[in-house]
């Protein structure tokens, strides 16, 4: 009998032991908290701002998109306007990373100004002038010269202060001695696609626009006159702007533009790379 209580009390000792190692270190109703995968944080795209002049529109907006392809994070915002307008806008201090202007003189304004890195600017295409009319014109304009007909009473051109497609009109004609003639029957545009909108829709006589534009006309809405003769070259130059504070990716999409395929793109719109 005494046998037995002994074996019975060491089975109880071995018992005991064991449920106070499962229990030991653990609270009463301890709640084990789950671990949360951590998700690496997705870097933001890198944004650069390219104020263009207006006649760029259709050729930049395929660079930008080319060049964003080939950039993977980095996004481009196209701001795009008269060459003078865009300026003044850089002079007032708007966050613009590159200036890609339709004149020079623009570009001078703010390279005296120490408002662009002169060392990154660079000529990149060239232009020409034309006139154009309407499509269902009866007034018979084969040349500039037509112009100061008493029957037309309404041409269109660029704002010369601040488009430099109306800059470039008011020296062709100039030069060829009709701007006093024609300038009480001119209708200023804000830029050259305003002037081109104007002569789609009839509003106007006449217009002079860059061939660039010409040739984005919606179909059967204007004719081609003629070429239009100007002794200053119409001549676009490229910049990284001084205060940008994302200088090498803008300096990466200037490269681009001047480079073989930003040049065979503009080519594509009309435009005459850069030699």
């Amino acid at each position: 009998m005494r046998k037995e209580l002994i074996i019975l009390l060491v089975l109880l000792s071995v018992f005991l032991a064991i449920g106070c190692a499962g229990n030991q270190g653990e609270a009463p109703n301890a709640t084990v908290t789950p671990v949360t995968a951590v998700t690496p944080a997705i870097a933001e795209p890198e944004v650069i701002t390219v104020s263009a002049a207006a006649s760029l529109t259709d050729a930049f907006t395929d660079i930008a998109s080319q060049f964003e392809k080939e950039n993977p994070g980095t996004n481009v915002n196209l701001n795009f306007g008269g060459s003078g307008s865009l300026r003044m806008q850089i002079e007032g201090g708007a966050p613009v990373d590159l200036f890609a202007s339709a004149d020079e003189s623009q570009m001078d304004i703010l390279a005296n100004e120490s408002l662009i890195a002169n060392n990154s600017r660079k000529d990149f295409a060239h232009n020409s002038l034309v006139l154009i009319v309407p499509e269902n014109s009866t007034l018979n304009i084969t040349d500039i010269r037509n112009l100061a007909d008493p029957k037309i009473q309404k041409i269109s051109i660029g704002n010369p202060d601040t488009a430099p497609v109306g800059k470039y009109t008011r020296l062709a004609l100039t030069e060829a001695g009709l701007w006093s003639q024609l300038e009480n029957k001119t209708v200023l545009a804000e830029d050259v696609k305003q002037v081109l909108v104007y002569v789609e829709r009839g509003e106007v006589d006449a217009g002079f626009v860059y061939i660039t534009d010409a040739k984005t006309a919606k179909p059967g809405t204007i004719k081609i006159v003629t070429n239009v003769s100007v002794s200053t070259p119409v001549t676009y130059p490229i910049a990284v702007v001084s205060s940008s504070e994302h200088k090498e990716k803008a300096q990466k999409f200037l490269d681009f533009v001047t480079g073989k395929e930003g040049q065979e793109i503009l080519k594509e719109y009309g435009f005459v790379a850069q030699s």
